[in-house]
């Protein structure tokens, strides 16, 4: 994966969009398939029970139509994910395809990261570009996220990187990074 600028201003209203529509969409659909599913599937309840008979017959008709708002609900929920999944690939979601695809990225890189720093304490060259590229992309999602609480600690690292990259005569690119490079820790 190579990473690539993208305009935090189109990226942040780009994913507020899709996340609100998501949201829309999951809760007009989940009540419509409920409410479908009750009309075509429930039991019909007499409308002028008797007093004595009112709280049993809501009581039923609630625990029966309970499985049908969540079977709804799942129905909802996938026609979304099946939507996003369809969509992923249009020029609208490109930014936010693009930032899911390197947190993927980061997330299994952060799973060998001990075994990383130990190989690139051994100045191990694969190791250090797989550093260097998680530092480089954990920079620009932070700074995408807005996430400046942990960017003091990222700086330190990657200052620390730097230093031992000019100590040891290297030029690393994260260009040069490749994921088949993590099956070796």
């Amino acid at each position: 994966m190579k990473l690539r600028e993208i305009e935090k201003s189109v990226y942040r209203k780009h994913l507020n969009i899709i996340i609100v529509s998501f949201i829309t969409s999951l809760l007009v659909l989940a009540l419509a398939y409920g409410q479908g599913l009750i009309m075509l599937f429930s039991d019909s309840v007499i409308m002028t029970p008797e007093p004595t008979t009112l709280a049993a017959g809501e009581a039923a008709a609630s625990e029966n139509n309970f499985r049908y708002n969540f079977l709804g609900v799942l129905l909802a929920l996938l026609t979304c994910v099946f939507a996003l999944h369809r969509l992923r690939a249009s020029a609208f979601f490109n930014e936010v395809y693009y930032v899911w695809q390197v947190k993927q990225q980061q997330n299994q890189i952060y799973r060998k990261l001990k075994k990383i720093k130990a190989a690139a304490d051994s100045d191990d060259v694969n190791a250090l570009v797989i550093l260097h590229f998680y530092y480089a992309s954990l920079k620009q999602i932070y700074l995408l996220d807005d996430n400046t609480l942990t960017m003091s600690k990222l700086s330190t690292d990657i200052s620390e990187l730097n230093t031992r990259l000019e100590n040891k005569n290297l030029t690393i690119s994260t260009d040069q990074f490749d994921k088949s490079m993590l099956s070796d820790y």
